[in-house]
């Protein structure tokens, strides 16, 4: 059993702590534990009600008519939700809570239902990054145990993998971007969907995957002559530096590279004339609709 401090509610439900505060002093749903120094910790059970209530609640349900509600009313309602987004949101958070409670069989049944409904890119844009948004700052901040981020990385790594072998294109683009994680980040997910989204486009690609020193990168570059770098940055080291990361490119790559990825999310200094930053899906997902 996992337990939550009120912030990781906070991150997964978006729901604001004071507002979860309110909530407990107010209504029934939920009823937190206390340490031994007074803290709330929440259990697994409390965080499927929490995400199960927050949906309710953004999709116009009063707070005050679904505490009167059983746990199998809530779920009728939940999935009686209309909206395309509900619908999406509602997969996302079981997601979350199979995670929690490590049940990676049911979670790999609820991604492999969304893959044959919607196809992979769909899954990743609606679902994969959305969940990897909720969750990442809770890998960032070491409140998911080590044998549940391995599981889930395996599970969507696996899904990305298959689309990229089949992906494929009628027309072929001369075009080559080599795509690479620095030293210390073993995050694949991210830089994997672009590998999938290029190949899909028929960019020929050369993928190096995960930890890569950057004096090797600087070798394939010098035999491979890409056009373009790619990085997506999930969970660096402690030890980076994204500046003197940025300045190292410059230095030893000398190629347009694009950096994409929540650590690049609210850089504001000046860039190496070689680099460019995407500081969202959107962003990188309109960068690579124009790259072909």
């Amino acid at each position: 059993m996992n337990v939550f401090t009120i912030k990781d509610l906070e991150n997964l439900s978006g729901i604001k702590a004071h507002t979860i505060r309110m909530w407990e002093q107010r209504y029934n749903f939920l009823k937190p534990k206390r340490t031994c120094t007074n803290i709330r910790c929440y259990c697994n059970d409390e965080l499927r009600t929490l995400l199960n209530i927050a949906l309710l609640n953004k999709y116009g349900f009063k707070i005050s008519h679904i505490d009167k509600m059983k746990p199998e009313e809530i779920r009728e309602k939940i999935l009686s939700l209309g909206d395309i987004k509900a619908q999406q949101e509602r997969v996302v958070n079981e997601l979350v809570q199979e995670m929690a409670e490590l049940n990676m069989e049911e979670f790999e049944k609820i991604m492999g239902r969304y893959v044959a409904s919607k196809g992979i890119e769909r899954t990743v844009t609606q679902i994969i990054f959305p969940f990897l948004e909720k969750i990442g700052i809770l890998w960032q901040t070491g409140h998911i145990i080590p044998a549940q981020e391995h599981l889930v990385a395996n599970i969507i790594r696996q899904k990305l993998i298959a689309a990229i072998e089949t992906a494929s294109s009628g027309t072929r683009i001369n075009k080559t971007v080599l795509l690479f994680l620095p030293e210390g980040e073993y995050h694949e997910m991210g830089l994997l969907f672009v590998h999938y989204i290029l190949k899909s486009k028929g960019i020929c690609t050369i993928y190096l995957g995960a930890n890569v020193p950057l004096k090797d990168v600087e070798c394939i570059l010098k035999i491979k002559k890409p056009d373009l770098v790619f990085i997506h940055l999930t969970g660096t080291a402690p030890n980076f530096h994204l500046d003197k990361f940025m300045q190292n490119i410059e230095k030893q790559l000398a190629t347009e590279t694009i950096i994409s990825g929540y650590p690049v999310q609210h850089y504001k200094k000046k860039l190496p004339s070689c680099v460019q930053l995407k500081r969202s899906l959107a962003e990188v997902m309109e960068y690579l609709a124009v790259l072909a």
